[in-house]
C-alpha cells in the first residue's frame, strides 16, 4: 500500500541494466530497468514516486529525476527472475541528459538508479469510495499513469478524471495505454484531452490551459464538489495556475498534491554538486554539522560564499542524498536541529514538514555561525 512504500528511506543508487527502450513519441521513450531479486525491497514503490538516474557525460556527473510510469507490482518474480522498473524520458529543449538518453540508451547498458522517492501519492480512504482528479501536461502524465492504474485496480469503487494537455495529438505520451485504461474502466475513468496547437471538435478542449479554460473545465465538465484529491503535474506555470484556481474555488489546499519537473527558472543553476569553495584563514565561516547514516560530519563554509548546506556537505561526503538540487524533488530533505538557514526556494516540502523543522538542504544557506541538520530523521 502507498502508506508502506512511501515512507522515507535512505536514497541509495544501484547500477541497473536497461532491459528495454520503447519509443513513445518522436521525443519520448520508455526505459525499462531489470531489478535483480536481491534489490526487490530497495525498489518497491508507491504510485506516483520517482527515481533519479545518474551518469557521467564529458566528465560531468548528471542526475535527473523521472517518475515511475507503471503501477506498483512485484519487481522480482518468485523464480528468481529480475523484475522491471519503468520510467519515461522526454527530450527537453537544451536538455543534456534527455538528449543523450534518447540518442544512446539501449538494452544491455547500465545506469545508476536511485531507490524510489517522493510523496506524490494518493491518500487512501477507508470509509467510502474516493474521487480523484488529475491535471497533467506533456511528460507530467508519467506519474499519473501509475496513480490511475493503481487506484482504479485496487479500489473498485473509486473514480478518476484526467485532464491531459499536449501541443498536438502526436506529442501525447501513453495514448494507447490511456485508451486501454479507459476501455477497462469505462464508467470510472474520464480522460479529457486538451490540445494547444491543434483543433479539437470541442472548442473548450482546444487551446492553452489558462485559468479561464481550466475554470470552465472544472466547473462545466468535471465538477469541483466531491473531489477528494487533486493531482497536478507539469510545468511550473500550469501547476501554479491550477493551485491558485482551486484555492479561489474553495478547495482545501491539503487536498491538492502537485509535482514539478522544473521550476521554469533557467537563470538559476541546476544545482551544486560539491563544487570547491576555497577557505582562507581570514574568512569568517559558518560551521555546518550534519548527521547521515548515524555518522556526524562537520564542514566550514565561508560566509561570503552563500554556499548551501548540501554543497558544503558534499565536499566532505559524496553520499549525501540529492537528486534535482533545485528545490523540486525533496530528496535532500533534512531536519534543522540547530541554527538558522535561508531556504531560497521550496517546491517540495509540505507546510507541516516546514513546521516540524525540515528544510531542503540544496536551497538552505546558513544564517548563523553554527548550523546542524539531521538527514536521518
Amino acid at each position: 500500500m502507498p502508506g508502506d512504500t512511501a515512507t522515507r528511506r535512505r536514497a541509495t543508487f544501484h547500477a541497473l541494466e536497461v532491459s528495454e527502450v520503447r519509443p513513445l513519441t518522436d521525443d519520448a521513450i520508455e526505459v525499462a530497468f531489470a531489478v535483480p531479486p536481491q534489490l526487490a525491497d530497495a525498489y518497491s514503490y508507491a504510485p506516483g514516486q520517482y527515481v533519479a538516474l545518474r551518469t557521467t557525460l564529458d566528465g560531468d556527473q548528471l542526475r535527473r529525476s523521472y517518475s515511475i510510469c507503471q503501477a506498483p507490482q512485484p519487481v522480482a518474480h518468485e523464480k528468481g527472475q529480475p523484475g522491471v522498473l519503468k520510467v519515461a524520458i522526454k527530450r527537453e529543449l537544451g536538455g543534456v541528459f534527455s538528449t543523450w538518453a534518447l540518442a544512446e540508451l539501449a538494452p544491455g547498458m547500465t545506469l545508476d538508479v536511485m531507490s524510489p522517492e517522493g510523496r506524490f501519492t494518493p491518500h487512501v480512504r477507508t470509509d467510502r469510495p474516493a474521487r480523484y482528479v488529475g491535471v497533467a501536461a506533456g511528460s507530467g502524465i508519467t506519474p499519473m499513469m501509475a496513480v490511475i492504474a493503481h487506484t482504479l485496480s485496487e479500489r473498485p469503487d473509486d473514480t478518476f478524471d484526467l485532464v491531459y494537455s499536449n501541443r498536438t495529438a502526436m506529442d501525447a505520451m501513453f495514448v494507447d495505454e490511456l485508451a486501454d485504461l479507459k476501455d477497462r474502466w469505462t464508467a470510472r475513468l474520464g480522460i479529457h484531452h486538451v490540445l494547444t496547437r491543434e483543433r479539437r471538435s470541442a472548442d473548450l478542449m482546444s487551446g492553452r490551459l489558462d485559468a479561464d479554460r481550466l475554470r470552465r473545465i472544472f466547473e462545466d465538465v468535471i465538477g469541483v464538489d466531491g473531489v477528494d484529491e487533486w493531482f497536478l503535474c507539469g510545468p511550473f506555470e500550469l501547476v501554479q495556475t491550477c493551485r491558485d484556481l482551486l484555492s479561489s474555488l474553495g478547495v482545501d489546499p491539503h487536498a491538492v498534491r502537485y509535482e514539478l519537473f522544473t521550476t521554469d527558472r533557467p537563470e538559476r543553476p541546476a544545482g551544486q554538486h560539491g563544487a570547491a569553495v576555497p577557505v582562507v584563514a581570514a574568512d569568517e565561516v559558518h560551521r555546518i554539522q550534519f548527521r547521515l547514516d548515524g555518522i556526524t560530519s562537520t564542514v566550514t563554509s565561508p560566509v561570503h560564499s552563500r554556499e548551501t548546506v548540501l554543497n558544503a556537505a558534499l565536499r566532505v561526503r559524496g553520499d549525501v542524498p540529492f537528486a534535482c538540487a533545485g528545490g523540486v524533488c525533496g530528496t535532500c530533505r533534512a531536519r534543522l536541529v540547530r541554527g538558522e538557514v535561508d531556504m531560497e526556494e521550496n517546491y517540495a516540502l509540505e507546510p507541516d514538514e516546514i513546521a516540524a523543522g525540515f528544510v531542503l538542504t540544496c536551497q538552505s544557506v546558513p544564517m548563523t555561525p553554527e548550523v546542524e541538520v539531521d538527514y536521518d530523521t
